[in-house]
């Protein structure tokens, strides 16, 4: 897969985040719910002026300082660590692109503009409210995760040969 290709994973998660959230702000009220699956799941217009579950609320300067500061390791690592290593280098993307998708709206909005609303049935939790930013954020942890473990597998191998 060529470098465009990943940056284009990457262009893709931010456009496909501010898209619904545009949705979200241009059809919802805030504080509107619409339910999908009720009670577990529904499109709940939130809007968040800090970071995760809120924290740190109204320092946007620090988030800006902090997003500007992980972009840069993120280019930094995908092109100088991650060459020949396609897990590593989509998690990287996705961290990318979600890392940019909430710092447009930290930037021009002052605020995330967060939507998914869901309730774990098995222990009555109602999960804080995330976006596709929010979510790509998580799932590129759990790639680096696996490239992690891929390759520590690959070099004990390398070693035992």
């Amino acid at each position: 897969m060529s470098v465009y290709k990943y940056y284009g994973l990457a262009a893709f998660v931010v456009l496909l985040d501010q898209w619904t959230k545009w949705l979200i702000v241009k059809n919802m009220e805030l504080k509107e719910r619409i339910s999908v699956w009720d009670p577990w799941f529904g499109i709940l217009s939130h809007r968040n002026r800090g970071a995760a579950w809120g924290m740190l609320e109204g320092q946007m300067w620090l988030f800006s300082i902090v997003t500007i500061g992980v972009i840069c390791a993120i280019l930094y690592f995908y092109h100088k660590e991650a060459k020949g290593k396609p897990i590593f280098q989509v998690g990287l993307m996705f961290l990318l692109g979600g890392a940019i998708g909430n710092f447009i709206d930290r930037l021009f909005r002052g605020e995330v503009v967060d939507f998914v609303n869901v309730l774990i049935p098995v222990i009555n939790y109602d999960f804080p409210i995330f976006n596709i930013a929010d979510a790509a954020l998580t799932i590129a942890v759990v790639i680096l995760m696996i490239g992690l473990i891929v390759e520590d597998k690959k070099e004990k191998k390398q070693v035992k040969q």
